[in-house]
């Protein structure tokens, strides 16, 4: 889960949280909602069959995807509607690195998918080029396969504005001051919501996450594996649990890591309120940790010093934006990166210390969008498009402005650092204009084998919660807890306690006997 995004002009946003849905907006009739699914179920296997004949001709990577040889890029054809397999189709872009061990070690492809929803996963293979040891085990073993998602980057991408009104700031102070600025919030999240449906109206029904969950098997199927060995991140575990329910004979070996929680309770209004409160408690971690070394910050030696400054810094960046393009809402962008991985610890409070010393460029620098950068500002507007999309898509939300005025001002009180700009991120789903569907029942069927989720006790995106709820749905599933950790993604860092336990499952499909908690990875230094 990776987003927050705050409205400014024109109805554009900026990046920003990720989050889950409360039920007021009116779901299909059951009968007619079974008939769907059905016809779905159908659509896929046709779709699967389809692509399993045609294969994957793979070529050189277009010399603008960024992606080097040896790797290599494809495309795997898959219906917009899965009832409709035969209606109109698009391409999903795939990429691959072989396997770097002798032919005997080889066990087949494993996909990969970073979340978002509207993340790309096809750097996933750079891992290899690289030579990052801690999947290097892993890379003997398997192809890696990276994938743009439907919607996503080179995968018929949808939009919402311009990609340069999007960018542009500074905007609104999320956090509101009057009713009237509440209003213009609102206002700005149901023109977003227009912009969906006019520029990207077509695919807007189709952007789910069990639709995006079918087209991962029928690219299984265009791979030539009968088994999907899969590694998701954030909204990738929602994505992965989703396969697993519709699909549990087909999946093989299955990593979960950073876990959103799958309770259709959560899916995704509720989800989004939990994760306000997470990230008011991690980033007090981070501020904490700040203090310590106030040696080498200087913003305080207490965590309430330390809070201190970022009101103070806070309320100066709403008098007058740093630099004329940073303001409260930026600042947030920004920030939220330490609450997020404690790989940004130091190099967010480098920023905010040069700035307390009288140098604010480098805090400008870091929390303002460059206009210039067009790729860059094209893939930020895709990414929020697409987290909006599926979210909206995935589950039904309130209506009802009343719920959300009355949740949020009653989080803000006590966990005031995400929680209204987390409101304005999802707002848009309040006046959605395509239909939402009720969200998946996140289960254990019949042939599923075991899953390992892995989850840091402390994340923020994604509360531990999550992972304990998956835990109890999947029968069988392992789950690996880094205790007295918070950073987002645990299989992307260094701790042989993890490592060892994620490179063993995906070499031998075997898990310990019982649950297993590592201590925390090494903590940042300054």
């Amino acid at each position: 889960m990776r987003r927050t995004a705050l409205f400014g002009s024109a109805g554009t946003l900026i990046a920003g949280t990720l989050v889950a849905g409360a039920l007021a907006a009116p779901a299909a009739n059951a009968g007619s909602d079974r008939h769907h699914k059905d016809a779905e179920s159908i659509g896929v296997a046709v779709a699967a069959a389809r692509a399993a004949a045609t294969g994957i001709d793979w070529q050189d990577c277009p010399a603008d995807w960024g992606l080097e040889k040896p790797i290599q890029c494809g495309w795997v054809t898959v219906p917009v509607d899965y009832a409709k397999p035969h209606g109109k189709k698009i391409r999903l872009a795939v990429d691959r690195i072989k396997s770097t061990g002798i032919p005997a070690e080889r066990q087949g492809a494993l996909l990969y998918n970073p979340g978002g929803p509207g993340a790309s996963g096809l750097r996933f293979p750079r891992r290899v080029t690289t030579k990052n040891a801690i999947w290097a085990g892993a890379a003997k073993a398997y192809d890696f396969v990276g994938f743009d998602p439907r919607g996503v980057g080179h995968s018929a991408p949808i939009s919402c504005v311009d990609p340069t009104e999007f960018v542009k700031g500074p905007k609104a102070d999320p956090v509101p001051d009057s009713e009237a600025d509440k209003r213009a919030q609102r206002k700005l999240a149901a023109e977003y919501a227009d912009g969906c449906a006019e520029k990207s109206g077509a695919m807007l029904p189709f952007m789910t996450t069990p639709n995006s969950a079918r087209d991962l098997d029928v690219i299984r199927a265009a791979l030539g594996e009968k088994k999907l060995n899969f590694v998701g991140v954030s909204y990738g575990t929602y994505l992965g649990a989703v396969y697993g329910t519709l699909f549990p004979t087909h999946v093989g070996r299955m990593v979960l890591d950073s876990v959103v929680n799958p309770s259709r309770d959560k899916i995704w209004y509720e989800a989004n309120l939990d994760q306000d409160v997470a990230f008011e408690g991690r980033l007090k971690d981070w501020m904490t940790w700040v203090a310590r070394h106030d040696a080498t910050y200087h913003l305080g030696d207490s965590y309430a010093e330390v809070r201190g400054q970022w009101d103070v810094l806070r309320a100066a960046a709403k008098k007058n934006p740093l630099g004329g393009k940073v303001g409260p809402a930026e600042l947030i962008g920004f920030f939220q990166n330490a609450p997020y991985y404690d790989s940004m610890w130091a190099p967010v409070a480098e920023a905010w210390s040069a700035y307390a010393a009288g140098d604010p460029q480098p805090l400008i620098d870091a929390a303002a969008a460059d206009p210039a950068d067009t790729t860059g500002n094209i893939a930020a507007e895709n990414g929020n498009a697409v987290y909006t999309a599926v979210e909206c898509a995935d589950a039904p939300w309130p209506t009802s402005w009343k719920k959300w005025d009355r949740d949020n001002t009653r989080l803000h009180r006590k966990y005031p650092f995400m929680t209204w700009a987390n409101a304005w991120m999802n707002l848009p789903c309040a006046t959605w204009s395509a239909p939402s569907r009720r969200p998946v029942e996140v289960k254990t069927h019949q042939g599923l084998p075991p899953v390992l989720i892995v989850q840091a006790e402390r994340d923020a995106a994604t509360p531990y919660e999550g992972a304990v709820e998956l835990h109890k749905r999947f029968k069988g599933s392992r789950l690996i807890t880094e205790r007295d950790a918070g950073s987002h993604g645990v299989t992307g860092l260094v701790n042989p306690c993890v490592n060892t336990e994620v490179e063993a499952y995906l070499l031998t499909g075997k898990l310990d006997a019982g649950d297993r908690t590592c201590a925390p990875h090494a903590t940042p230094q300054p």
